[in-house]
């Protein structure tokens, strides 16, 4: 490391420490001839990630133009401002460790689905609806249909002969009915 007042190459490393967001690592230094001391800065290179869109363009991985986005799907709904950053974070650190330098924006608005599908179906719907480019309701209906069969309870025991399902029945009706089902 060149000294930044005499410019000689040699200078020893007095002290390190890493940044306090932990992406960096700090360095205190003295120079060798003149003994002057600096500080430098340690860094890993990020990897540039281009987002290819659908139209084939191509443009730099924007974080905050995914926020907007997510901010939209989740607008008025129980999605807290720190579970979209955390979102948002996780993708970006997901698509940087994968190494790709270019990815799909569709391949990184599936991811943003996965996370909100088990958020908030409210959300992830809006979402969806932008990202899987709905052009008419049918589609809408049908996004709908497959998160209800997906999320929908287990179906209720069918009524005993002669009773409906909303007759509610007595405690002691209950009790037999336990009885019987008990081996």
């Amino acid at each position: 490391m060149k000294c930044p007042f005499c410019e000689h190459s040699n200078s020893r490393v007095l002290d390190s420490r890493e940044t306090e967001d932990n992406t960096s690592i700090r360095r205190r230094r003295e120079c060798e001839a003149c003994l002057r001391r600096f500080t430098t800065y340690e860094r890993y290179e990020e990897i540039t990630l281009t987002v290819v869109k659908k139209d084939m363009s191509r443009e730099k991985f924007d974080r905050a133009k995914l926020l907007t986005g997510l901010q939209r799907a989740c607008e008025k709904r129980p999605v807290t401002p720190g579970q979209q950053e955390a979102i948002i974070s996780s993708i970006e650190r997901d698509l940087r460790q994968a190494g790709d330098t270019e990815v799909s924006s569709r391949r990184i608005g599936e991811k943003v689905m996965h996370y909100l599908k088990g958020l908030d179906l409210v959300a992830y719907i809006r979402f969806a609806s932008v990202c899987k480019d709905f052009q008419d309701v049918s589609r809408f209906a049908e996004e709908l249909q497959n998160l209800s069969a997906r999320s929908s309870p287990a179906l209720s025991p069918e009524p005993e002969p002669g009773r409906t399902a909303e007759e509610p029945a007595t405690n002691e009706e209950a009790a037999r009915r336990r009885k019987r089902r008990s081996p």
